[in-house]
């Protein structure tokens, strides 16, 4: 008994090809009937779909040849956003110049959910995390460390500082010859281990604390933007005489006026400090940065560099090779002024530079 077989082609789909080809296919098909072809009959000849067809002929009849080139296909640019191109422009604005708490949120940084928030309460938009995080990649805004800044910094006080008190610091000094010092007091320890050390992964390793007695000196230290600088390593405990035994050093050492910069540290204002340096105006003139802004400190960039250096080490168990340590460090800092000038590179200070 003979077997009939049946045949059945399978139809082209039209939404996997190229708007090219589908172009040139749809130019078929109303060639095909032009000639006086039904649809169907179209269907057979072609290969492609009914609706492929039907939807080629539709185009032809209600705006010609024109509509048969097929729409780019995909969500409009821009399509899919739920706010509007104002209310996008003002979130920005809203993220680079307000801190979440001061738009009485509970949150202490501008992540996703705290954008979110941000939408939902200004439009009544709720948007996904993800959806959030489109956003922000749309705008640029990238996740970053942020910089730390006291809460009792005032901007305003740091850009007159920018702007205007340290030009005229700078002006001063160049008209009377003098030499501008960044200084700054750190503390150093013998029990402090930091940096980070490679291990396997899922295995945290493990530092262990110093035995013994905890050692600590003081220091303090002055960097100039030519490379220069000056310390002194105190045993005891760091106060106005101290400091004012630094300073005569200081200006002896400097052999010209000495134009001081220093923090609000409280000893800075003391009254001794102050009487010795009014006695020795024409040496030297103190200068004091911004309340809270020891960003704005070059001299900050040597206790980083100092203490970089002396805890990736393994920990000294005496005060006298701590001392030792840290004299052996700052005097390589001394002889090493193309290093110190690389301390003012830091955005934050290279006004200084």
């Amino acid at each position: 008994m003979a077997k009939c077989v049946i045949l059945v082609m399978e139809k082209e789909d039209a939404r996997k090809q190229s708007r090219e080809v589908l172009h040139e296919r749809r130019k078929q098909v109303i060639r095909l009937y032009r000639k006086g072809m039904r649809e169907m009959q179209i269907v057979e000849h072609s290969g492609l779909s009914w609706y492929a067809v039907n939807t080629a002929i539709n185009c032809y009849r209600t705006a010609g040849t024109a509509a048969l080139k097929p729409a780019a296909r995909g969500k409009k640019p821009g399509g899919g956003r739920m706010l509007s191109e104002a209310q996008e422009r003002t979130v920005q604005q809203m993220i680079c110049d307000k801190r979440p708490e001061q738009l009485k949120m509970e949150f202490a940084l501008w992540n996703r959910a705290a954008v979110m928030q941000l939408i939902e309460r200004e439009y009544g938009i709720k948007l996904t995390v993800r959806g959030v995080g489109n956003y922000l990649k749309r705008w640029g805004f990238t996740p970053q460390k942020p910089i730390r800044r006291a809460y009792e910094q005032s901007s305003e006080a740091v850009q007159a500082w920018l702007d205007k008190i340290y030009p005229e610091i700078e002006h001063r000094a160049k008209l009377e010859g003098a030499e501008i010092h960044w200084g700054d007091e750190t503390a150093v320890v013998n029990t402090d281990v930091r940096g980070r050390c490679y291990a396997p992964a899922g295995k945290t390793p493990v530092t262990f604390a110093v035995g013994g007695t905890r050692h600590k000196l003081s220091m303090i230290a002055t960097v100039t933007n030519q490379g220069k600088t000056r310390w002194m390593i105190i045993d005891e405990g760091f106060n106005a005489d101290k400091l004012i035994e630094f300073l005569d050093a200081l200006i002896k050492d400097t052999g010209r006026k000495v134009f001081l910069i220093l923090d609000n540290l409280r000893v800075h204002h003391s009254k001794p400090v102050k009487t010795w340096v009014e006695e020795h105006k024409e040496k030297i003139e103190l200068f004091y940065l911004p309340s809270y802004s020891p960003e704005l400190n070059p001299e900050e960039r040597l206790n980083a560099d100092l203490k970089h250096a002396l805890y990736t080490k393994v920990p000294v168990r005496t005060k006298a090779k701590l001392k030792a340590a840290t004299t052996e460090h700052m005097q390589v800092l001394e002889k090493s002024p193309e290093r110190v000038k690389k301390f003012f590179q830091d955005a934050r200070v290279r006004y200084a530079a």
